[in-house]
Order: structure tokens, then sequence, then C-alpha cells
């Protein structure tokens, strides 16, 4: 299992589209009836979807999967009584599988079958351009962040990492974290987190917002928990995004740690205690994207192999 992308609905796509490819560095990777793609330098068609619309939302977040995981899906959303619906996608790279709406809201879509793209090679370190592998996570604002992690430990197969004083980080594979729950009080798109190749990159990529005129929100630092160093924006058109270093990989038996076990000195939050924090600001763009399902649940039946 492996996070590829996520899709959302906003106004003005065609600007936050133009955006992400001049400032923050992504790819053009099309666009089709309305809607706009954004992609790394990886195998990925594309990272982020944006369908012009009235209403900030997001439509689903997407995972590709084997037909065995999604089998397994499948049939424990079904048992569980979860809204799930199959689905075939339009999106660049295909792929069909399924969608499925989590307690508070979010819509999960998992694919088999669908196509990669040649990576993009040639970036030069002497350049001034920084661009994106791929998402390393994509992590939502919940009421309540426990039982979101029980959900998608029982229903998907994820398994919770850690826990801290803000957030139940869950992965899906090795990756620390492909995903997270933080504990908000209330629903929505906490953040997108971009993967660069590596601590320079995120540096570079620092200082080619600098040349834009943008600050981060918070950041440089480095995280406790993935133990990624980031860098937070918040987007022109609203969501927060972050420039990472991949996060660390965990075997299998890894054992979750408690709240007491990341904790920092007194005024820091997180490893280096360099950056300051726009909480205020940060909380406001956290609160724009909530979720909305564009479709009617359906029999899964068949997926789930009853």
């Amino acid at each position: 299992m492996k996070l590829r992308s996520i899709e959302l609905s906003l106004p003005n796509a065609a600007q936050a589209h133009q955006w992400m490819i001049d400032i923050w560095g992504c790819a053009d990777a099309g666009q089709q009836d309305g809607t706009y793609y954004l992609r790394g330098s990886g195998t990925y068609p594309y990272l982020v979807a944006l369908a012009e619309n009235a209403d900030n939302y997001v439509r689903t977040v997407t995972w590709v999967c084997s037909a065995e995981r999604l089998a397994q899906v499948a049939q424990a959303a079904m048992q569980r009584g979860l809204n799930a619906a199959p689905v075939i996608s339009n999106d660049p790279g295909g792929g069909h599988g399924l969608v499925v709406e989590l307690a508070e809201g979010e819509c999960l879509r998992f694919l088999v079958d669908a196509s990669e793209v040649a990576p993009i090679a040639g970036h030069s370190k002497a350049s001034r351009r920084v661009m994106p592998v791929k998402l390393t996570h994509v992590v939502f604002n919940a009421a309540d962040a426990e039982a979101s992690g029980d959900l998608v430990e029982d229903v998907l197969g994820f398994r919770v990492s850690d826990r801290t004083k803000g957030m139940v980080f869950v992965r899906c594979n090795e990756a620390h974290h492909s995903t997270a729950f933080a504990r908000a009080g209330f629903a929505s798109l906490n953040h997108i987190a971009f993967e660069m190749e590596d601590l320079d990159s995120v540096m570079r990529g620092i200082g080619c917002m600098r040349d834009h005129g943008f600050a981060p929100a918070w950041g440089p630092g480095r995280h406790g928990p993935g133990d990624n160093v980031y860098a937070y924006y918040i987007a022109p058109f609203g969501p927060v995004i972050e420039y990472s270093t991949p996060v660390e990989k965990v075997p299998a038996d890894y054992v979750a740690g408690a709240p007491d076990d990341w904790t920092w000195p007194e005024k820091r939050i997180d490893q280096w205690g360099m950056s300051d924090k726009d909480f205020a600001g940060l909380r406001i763009a956290e609160e724009m994207f909530k979720f909305r399902r564009e479709w009617d649940p359906a029999p899964i039946a068949q997926l789930a192999g009853a």
C-alpha cells in the first residue's frame, strides 16, 4: 500500500495550478474537464488534482495497492457498515478499486492497476529550481483522533506508529507515517507534505520560496515522530503545504510511542527549536478544506470476494 495523491476542489483552480508550478516546484501533469493535475519528479502520474468548484473541499485521498489488499479493505469496510463504492479512476494513471468514507467524512480511494510514468531526471543542485518527488503524507484534523486511528487499523490494515499530545501517526508500509490524525476537535485537512529528494532540496526549496516573497509558517525544523526535516507554508489558495525530507523507515515490530515519549524542553516544539510557528495562521488554513462525498454508496460485495 502506498500513498499516491490528493484530489481537491476549490475556486480558481487554474491559478492555483500555475502557482504550484511556478513557485512551489511541481510539474504540469495536464488538465481535463476543469481539473488540473500536478506531478513530482517520481513515477506517479500526478500528486495533486485541483478541480474547479465554488467551494473548498477534499474530494479524495488516493492510495495504490494490490488486488489482495483491496479485497481486504472492501471486506472490512462492508463488515463495519462504512459508506463505500466501487470506483473507476478517470484521472491520469487510470486504475479501478474502491472509495471508502471514514467516520468523520474522510473519503479514501484505493486503486489497483494504476499506471506509472517515467521519472523526471536532470535536476541540478546548482539550479534554483526544486521539485518534489512525491507525497510523503497527508494529515487530517479529527474530532476524535484515537477513534480514527483505531478505525484505519481495523478497516485499512494500517498501523499506529506513534502518539503525541497533538497527533496519532499511522503507517501503511515501512515509512513511519503516510497519514496522521491531529487532535483538533474538528474534521478537515490539516496539511499536505511533499517529499523532497533530501535535506539540501528542502533548504533550497525554502530559499526559492523566499525569493518569491514567501516565509515559512513553521520551519525549518526536525520533527520527532518520523524524524523528517520540514518547512510549512500556507498556500495562497488556502491549504497548508509542506516541504519534507523522507520520513524514517520503521520495522514491522516497531513499538508505538506514547505522548510522554515525545516531549521537548520548554518553548520548543521540535528537535531543533530554531523556528517560530504561526499558530493562528495555520489554524485558519487547517480549517479551510473540509470533506465532501461526491458519490453515492454502492454494493461492494464483489470486491470483498463475497
